[in-house]
């Protein structure tokens, strides 16, 4: 399949109803002013990778198989003698994606990852860091369809960090909703 002119189902949404929708809502006087989702992190910690360097190849394992894009060991900064780590030592993995693998991962989520999270009643709405850019905890990586319970040896979390052109809270809120990111309903209107 080329990506050259395929272009994501969330893609053509943010185009052609969240665009106009934000921008009525905020009185936006340019279609340049209405915020954006920019990039997707995806960031995971390794217990236990001090003792065992085959957890950081399993886990970069897992996100590139989860964000359908190659994920890269993330390195210690400094030594911590209490902790038996030493600097630039493999502690965990990351990805960062943007366009139309963004698009896709995030539709992913909100379709067949969230709905299989156990009790789910929504994503936490006060996960927003005051400047548009919203990070989501996620416990189990078994969630994700991509991952084959029966070869997990433990199950571990990751943090999701949506990284937006929105300058408030409340526009980086609208915008990930109007994309369907679905939020609790605790909001007072």
């Amino acid at each position: 399949m080329s990506t050259t002119n395929y272009i994501p189902r969330l893609a053509t949404k943010y185009k052609s109803e969240v665009k106009p929708a934000l921008q009525k809502k905020f009185g936006y006087k340019s279609t340049m002013q209405v915020p954006r989702l920019e990039k997707i992190c995806v960031n995971r910690g390794i217990n236990g990778a001090v003792n065992d360097k085959k957890l950081v190849d399993i886990t970069v394992d897992e996100l590139t198989n989860i964000t359908g894009q190659k994920a890269i060991a993330t390195m210690s900064k400094k030594d911590i003698s209490n902790f038996k780590l030493r600097k630039n030592m493999p502690i965990g993995a990351r990805v960062t994606l943007r366009g139309v693998k963004m698009y896709e991962f995030l539709d992913r989520l909100i379709a067949t990852a969230l709905p299989r999270v156990r009790d789910f009643k929504g994503i936490n709405d006060k996960s927003f860091d005051g400047r548009g850019n919203y990070t989501l905890g996620i416990t189990e990586q078994i969630i994700f369809p991509e991952i084959d319970i029966d070869k997990i040896n433990k199950i571990t979390g990751m943090d999701i960090t949506f990284v937006t052109t929105a300058t408030t809270n409340e526009e980086a809120y609208e915008l990930l909703k109007e994309l369907g990111m679905p939020f609790k309903n605790n909001k007072k209107d």
